[in-house]
């Protein structure tokens, strides 16, 4: 799908971005890639390591509609990465999250149309569903747009769809990656926020795969989910260090104990298929599309009307072997994708 053709990437110098940009290299033979992002020295130390191949830096802010437009010209897919995602600096700092992660969401709806854009993918988060913070509301208000954005294209080609997922193994920020500063440094305690919390956990390389073939299996307006397993805090804890002692810290300002990937509301809306789960949009578009059958052929059938996918009741929970396996797995993919 990507042989020859054109990719930006919003947010490309970050975690996701700078993985999906390792596979395509990898793996296809793209015309170019576009990485799209305001950090210059990021930017920099990418172009050091990624020396020969067809990569074209922007600097560029998604707040900038202007310096979209430019960035576009003649791309065929976009990958939308970039938000602003601490929760506590959110809170501290709304309508700078909201600037970021709704308006220049908009401002992608807007120069993709105007670029005839083919597909655009917007990556969202578990908090979107039934936010309690303020970087879930954005996510979910930017969902909301992208899935709206089918009805402003009329007839032109460009389609918009999403994909939402949990906390990323890994990346910056993580619990993981702190647990892990924190051992090398000879920490005697970790910090917990409470034992009872849970979280869907899902690697770099797997997120990576399932965007990919998430722009195969797009017809317009979808939310795409795939089935993650859950992980409680203290399970991970123990698979880090098995001895160590606990502090527990407290729940900060709009955490939760478990996340939702997909609501009891969302549930008449929701198609399971074997790998993932599919949100179908609520509302009408100008073109006729069958949701329970994608283009790679896969069938899907509407989940029971109580259906909810949270992390607490999750059918698949990580046990403490299988979450070093999977840490260690991360990082050999890490360490294996960088291209010659």
């Amino acid at each position: 799908m990507f042989n020859g053709r054109s990719i930006l990437v919003t947010g490309g110098t970050g975690s996701f971005g700078k993985a999906f940009i390792k596979f395509l290299l990898t793996n296809y033979q793209p015309k170019r890639i576009i990485v799209y992002s305001r950090d210059e020295l990021k930017q920099y130390e990418m172009q050091q390591e990624l020396q020969g191949h067809k990569l074209q830096f922007v600097i560029g802010d998604v707040r900038d509609q202007k310096r979209l437009n430019m960035a576009l010209h003649h791309t065929d897919f976009v990958v939308h990465a970039a938000a602003l995602k601490q929760i506590p600096t959110a809170e501290q700092n709304p309508l700078e999250c909201i600037k970021t992660n709704i308006m220049g969401s908009q401002n992608i709806i807007n120069a993709a149309i105007e670029n005839g854009i083919e597909k655009v993918i917007s990556l969202s988060t578990d908090k979107a569903a039934n936010p309690a913070n303020l970087y879930g509301a954005t996510k979910l208000a930017a969902d909301r747009l992208f899935i709206a954005a089918n009805n402003l294209v009329s007839g032109a080609k460009t389609r918009f769809s999403v994909v939402r997922y949990g906390n990323v193994l890994g990346s910056r920020g993580s619990v993981i990656s702190l647990f892990r500063k924190l051992l090398a440094q000879g920490a005697s305690e970790l910090p917990i926020t409470d034992p009872r919390m849970t979280r869907f956990w899902i690697t770099l390389a797997h997120g990576v795969q399932f965007v990919v073939k998430s722009f195969e299996r797009m017809q317009g307006g979808e939310i795409f989910i795939p089935k993650l397993p859950s992980a409680s805090i203290m399970n991970i804890v123990q698979a880090m260090s098995p001895n160590i002692k606990t502090k527990t810290i407290g729940i900060r300002v709009g955490e939760k104990l478990h996340e939702l990937l997909c609501t009891k509301d969302d549930a008449r809306m929701t198609l399971e298929f074997s790998e993932y789960y599919m949100i179908k949009p609520g509302i009408t578009y100008h073109f006729n599309t069958n949701y329970e059958c994608n283009p790679l052929g896969e069938q899907g059938h509407l989940v029971q009307e109580d259906f909810e996918y949270s992390s607490e009741t999750n059918t698949w929970f990580l046990t403490e072997e299988e979450i070093q396996e999977l840490i260690y797995k991360n990082e050999a993919h890490q360490f294996l994708c960088q291209p010659a």
